[in-house]
């Protein structure tokens, strides 16, 4: 997540991104989307009374589509 912040206040502060910087935070914003996406399955599978650990990560498309 610090990367995240890093990248991002770079990119806010008029100093601008490389092409491959973009790219970086691009994955970054995805990764972490993906792990948001595990958190909230293993919630609701344990409020449920579900094994949490039975969660997998989903297509990067999928957990986007999630964001909270």
């Amino acid at each position: 997540m610090s990367e995240e912040r890093t990248l991002r206040g770079r990119s806010t502060q008029n100093k601008g991104l490389w092409a491959d910087e973009t790219s970086h935070l691009r994955t970054v914003e995805v990764q972490l989307d993906q792990c948001r996406d595990l958190l909230r399955q293993r919630r609701a599978l344990s409020e449920f009374g579900d094994d949490p650990n039975a969660v997998r990560v989903r297509p990067a498309d999928e957990a986007e589509g999630y964001r909270s």
